[in-house]
């Protein structure tokens, strides 16, 4: 039980309602829907993690984030989806206050750590770039093992802040999640009295942990875009801006959408019915974990070689074991 006033009902659990507006009929295919999506995003970031623990000759620095990454982007589907899913297959969306405030931690843990490890990226590309004789002794394994520990101390720090005062605030006996999980604002929109002022404190502390981290990418990558300027040319001037591109992409995709979420209660004219809301969270929230594996995998020389390697192997092995089951045969 959370302590609560005298006045008000005491609030043991949480229920994650989901999609307000989805009818029944259409919960299993939702339901599927989900489930396929967090498989695809499991498994391709799973291979990324046994590509790295595989092949030592991967195992430096900007491949230590892409791992970093990878497990960041494992572990926000695994804390979100499953109750989810189980809402929709067996209407089953209930979660304790105790899990509800672990879930809401976690939630908005890996969104601090995704953003952390993207700026962990961009530096990274900055020294490499811009101070290419120096980077082989500055950013060590040692060095980049290091940071990507920190980041994932760090960013404990603010979701840990406001999950302190959560079980101290008075509920008023309404327990239904508008979301697909636990988030801070869902719970706090479930607070007594006059909320403004408790959403402004995690509205700028999101705006904290995310667009601080954005600033400081976007002067990298300008910076590095004008060290390129004059350098390169040619073809590796046009390899270096699609480079650009692509994590521009999913950097727009992580932050962007975030921001009109968060945003929107602060413009009247800015409506966001709660399905829109709901729907821009998982965009953002989940398409960025579903795409990094093929991004990194299809546009990384040395993974694609990797894998072209392996399937050579594989393909070298089946024709020989096929050979024998027919030799038994006859």
């Amino acid at each position: 039980m959370i302590q609560a006033d005298d006045n008000y009902t005491q609030v043991s659990a949480f229920v994650i309602v989901g999609f307000p507006s989805l009818q029944p009929e259409y919960f299993d295919i939702v339901g599927w829907f989900f489930f396929f999506l967090y498989v695809t995003i499991v498994l391709g970031n799973l291979l990324l993690v046994v590509v790295f623990a595989l092949e030592h000759s991967i195992q430096k620095p900007m491949y230590i984030i892409m791992l970093s990454l990878a497990l960041s982007d494992i572990g926000f589907p695994t804390v979100a989806l499953p109750k989810l899913i189980a809402r929709y297959w067996w209407n089953d969306g209930r979660l304790s206050f105790q899990t509800c405030l672990f879930q809401r931690h976690m939630i908005h843990y890996f969104g601090s750590l995704n953003s952390l490890i993207l700026l962990t990226m961009a530096l990274d590309r900055y020294f490499a770039i811009c101070f290419p004789l120096r980077y082989p002794t500055v950013m060590t394994n040692q060095t980049m093992t290091g940071l990507t520990v920190l980041t994932w101390v760090v960013a404990h720090i603010f979701p840990s802040v406001s999950s302190y005062h959560i079980p101290t605030m008075s509920f008023c006996g309404l327990n239904k999640i508008m979301n697909v999980f636990c988030d801070t604002r869902s719970v706090v929109a479930l607070v007594c009295g006059d909320i403004s002022r408790k959403y402004m404190q995690s509205f700028a502390t999101a705006l904290f942990i995310l667009y601080v981290p954005l600033s400081l990418i976007v002067i990298s990558y300008i910076a590095l875009i004008v060290t390129v300027l004059h350098v390169d040319s040619g073809k590796g001037l046009v390899k270096t801006f699609s480079t650009f591109a692509t994590q521009g992409c999913i950097i727009s995709i992580y932050y962007i959408p975030r921001f009109f979420v968060y945003a929107a209660p602060l413009f009247p004219s800015l409506t966001m019915t709660h399905d829109k809301r709901i729907a821009a969270t998982l965009f953002y929230s989940l398409f960025p974990p579903l795409i990094n594996p093929f991004i990194y995998c299809l546009r990384t020389k040395e993974i694609k070689q990797i894998l072209r390697r392996w399937i050579q192997k594989r393909k070298s092995i089946f024709p020989k074991n096929m050979t024998l089951v027919k030799i038994e045969e006859k």
